[in-house]
């Protein structure tokens, strides 16, 4: 994965941004700060010259509208992509949702308690209810045409955070001194989320963000956590749900998180906040990138003074990031499961309707097609006219020829022809992290270990030629 800044768009004024959110479907950025000020943009992207197609291309605002009705600071931005509606509120209590009508946005309703600032709102992920919590404890549910559908007030409690579950079921309440309670989609108690990653620690704790990836693309692999917690200290836990008493714990190293979020397809969690700067005398903004299962992907260094959100763009491949009165943008080029091998195109991809990855075979020489879904997929290599699935291995299946090899063994490479049919496979306890192939051997490689496997391919052969190969073969097969 390689990441680098791209673009900066100066807010007017100086005035300095509270929040950003990338509206994923349409692609519009909304972005609040102080004064009222409240904008929507959208990047436009020139394609006219062919040289400067792709995420290097430069990208002017196709749309840069001031949005007019706040006063004061405003400081939650959310989007409803179904309904196209963008909803707001500032430091007063004021709630606006505003609608897109021929092609600029307009106020279509207004609300305010009077009463307390909100906190946090969230949209369910249909796009049919919103919930909205107040700083003094109050929790409205409402509908997306603006009716009230039930309203709570949580006596004796600070609200910071809200976050529907993605089959809209759950509701989790994040509280000022670092709880999380676990609420049904009625406003009814249900329990306290437990935090293993804070056993630990002393001292006040803040939630930074809680973001639940809803599933709408699939999931890396069964069972991937994707329910991300982090507090202000960069302390941070993913669960594979709600009540998950073995959550992936990440220690970000961060002395202040400011905003979280999962990328399009829940594959990589960004981190923003700022970093100590040994013998520097500010400190060091910076987004860290994690894999659901808590490995550090990069660290993206951003300038300014402050860095208060993070929102991905709907594709996953780019990210705005609300610095002092600054909005940086950065691309993302992550890394694909692919390869070539026979005028054969191999990619992956996941599929909100299975847990496997699709590996396609596209032949480009006459335009086929063939698909195989893979558990766990960790890698695509490709030589000649052949590629290696390199994946975790699967305890419930083993192949019937090798279950006694399969024992140990935690990874499996299955070598397949350019329709993918298998030709062969290797059970293996060596974590295949580096891999490559020649027309002869698979070389693999985990941190520690190289492991050579000299693969067979059937072919007809006489019984002569098979008693040679045979020969040779069982000497040099495995190192």
């Amino acid at each position: 994965m390689f990441i680098y800044l791209s673009k900066k768009i100066a807010i007017p004024n100086n005035t300095v941004l509270k929040c950003v959110s990338w509206n994923k479907d349409q692609g519009f950025i909304a972005c609040g700060g102080e004064d009222g000020m409240l904008k929507v943009l959208k990047l436009e992207t020139y394609t006219d010259d062919a040289k400067m197609k792709g995420l290097a291309a430069p990208s002017n605002l196709s749309m840069n509208q001031t949005l007019e009705g706040h006063s004061g600071a405003v400081q939650v931005v959310t989007w409803n992509e179904q309904y196209q509606k963008l909803t707001t509120s500032d430091q007063n209590g004021l709630i606006i949702v505003w609608m897109l009508y021929k092609g600029s946005w307009y106020e279509e309703m207004i609300n305010n308690r009077n009463k307390s600032v909100v906190r946090s709102m969230s949209w369910n992920a249909d796009g049919l209810k919103i919930c909205i919590v107040y700083e003094d404890g109050a929790v409205i549910v409402g509908s997306v045409d603006g009716n009230r559908i039930w309203g709570k007030e949580l006596k004796g409690t600070q609200l910071a955070h809200v976050a529907w579950s993605p089959d809209s079921k759950i509701l989790l309440f994040g509280m000022a001194n670092g709880e999380i309670h676990i609420y049904d989609n009625q406003g009814n108690f249900i329990m306290k989320m437990t935090m293993s990653s804070l056993a630990n620690v002393t001292g006040a704790l803040s939630i930074a963000g809680i973001h639940w990836y809803t599933g709408t693309e699939g999931y890396l692999e069964p069972d991937c956590p994707c329910l991300a917690v982090c507090f202000t200290n960069g302390h941070c836990q993913v669960l594979r749900h709600e009540s998950d008493d073995s959550p992936v714990i990440i220690e970000t190293g961060m002395w202040h998180v400011a905003s979280i979020q999962w990328n399009q397809c829940g594959s990589v969690l960004a981190i923003a906040g700022s970093l100590r700067n040994s013998g520097a005398e500010k400190d060091l903004n910076v987004v860290q990138f994690y894999a659901p299962f808590g490995e550090h992907l990069r660290t993206l260094k951003v300038p300014g003074k402050q860095m208060t959100a993070v929102s991905w763009e709907g594709g996953g491949l780019r990210i705005g990031l609300a610095v002092d009165s600054y909005i940086y943008f950065a691309n993302i080029r992550p890394d694909y499961k692919w390869g070539y091998c026979c005028n054969t195109v191999v990619y992956a991809y996941t599929r909100p309707d299975r847990l496997e990855y699709s590996v396609v075979f596209w032949d480009t020489k006459n335009n086929e097609k063939f698909v195989k879904y893979v558990k766990s997929l960790m890698s695509i290599t490709t030589c000649g006219d052949y590629c290696i699935l390199a994946t975790k291995a699967d305890d419930t299946h083993p192949q019937e020829d090798t279950e006694a090899e399969a024992g140990s063994a935690m990874y499996v490479l299955v070598l397949c022809n350019s329709i993918g049919t298998p030709q062969d496979s290797k059970y293996i306890d060596v974590d295949p992290l580096y891999v490559t192939m020649t027309k002869t051997h698979v070389i693999t490689a985990s941190k520690e270990v190289f492991y050579v496997w000299q693969y067979r391919v059937a072919k007809k052969l006489t019984a002569l030629e098979i008693n040679q190969v045979t020969k040779t073969r069982k000497e040099g097969r495995e190192r």
